[in-house]
């Protein structure tokens, strides 16, 4: 298994580590910086080095419960000691649209009521799909206001990991445990201080006020009780 570093500092640009398998150019390191594609954050990009030779790593994902990065050439091997460097300008933005989000889905969900039912975060552009019947458009953009003025109240964001009983004790978490399987024993818990709590294994910025500007840019219909909206960050 590959030590998910991202979760102990989500600001963490450069690590050293050491190979652990090769399958062509898929490769597995003992512990990693990259964030593996999931949850709706794509994967982190960057490089990995060996000595002066530099493997570009194009995508590091998830396979089969194994955290693999996919480089553009072969020449790695198991036991190679290498330096693994992010794209941070990349990742840093994703960190400021993951957050945003979060701002974004708790206003929909303590104005509306609406569970927040899936999201998928992009470099440019990013949206958030919401259960909710009455779709007024007016109200959607008045959360671009709300979600500003929070912003400007530059709170604290928090990882905090919890036993799964005590997790469960938080309102805004309870709903998920049927979603999560007894094996599951440790959640990790973002915390907007003062405003919200979500479980998420993502990355994240320490404060809001890092975000930015959030703009909705569109919204639009996607079935019956199924909604979405369409964000960027300044």
């Amino acid at each position: 298994m590959t030590k998910p570093l991202y979760l102990e500092d989500s600001y963490m640009k450069e690590f050293t580590a050491k190979v652990t398998s090769v399958d062509g150019c898929k490769v597995e390191l003992d512990q990693s910086a990259f964030y593996p594609e999931s949850g709706g954050q794509p994967g982190d990009q960057g490089k990995i080095f060996i000595g002066d030779d530099e493997f570009n790593v194009k995508l590091a994902r998830k396979d089969k419960g194994r955290t693999v990065h996919e480089v553009e050439k072969e020449g790695l091997a198991p036991c190679d000691e290498v330096t693994g460097e992010i794209d941070w300008e990349r990742r840093y933005r994703l960190m400021r649209m993951h957050t945003a989000a979060h701002v974004l889905s708790g206003i929909i969900s303590q104005e509306t009521g609406a569970d927040i039912t899936g999201n998928q975060l992009g470099i440019e552009r990013s949206r958030i799909d919401f259960s909710l019947q009455d779709f007024d458009r007016e109200q959607l953009q008045s959360y671009e206001g709300e979600a500003n003025e929070l912003i400007a109240k530059e709170l604290p964001v928090n990882m905090v990991t919890l036993p799964r009983e005590e997790a469960f004790k938080i309102p805004s978490i309870v709903k998920l445990r049927m979603m999560l399987p007894e094996s599951v024993k440790q959640i990790r818990i973002v915390d907007i201080e003062g405003f919200d709590k979500q479980a998420c294994g993502g990355t994240h910025v320490k404060n809001i006020k890092e975000i930015g500007n959030v703009s909705i840019t569109g919204a639009e219909n996607k079935g019956k009780d199924n909604r979405r909206i369409y964000f960027t960050i300044g």
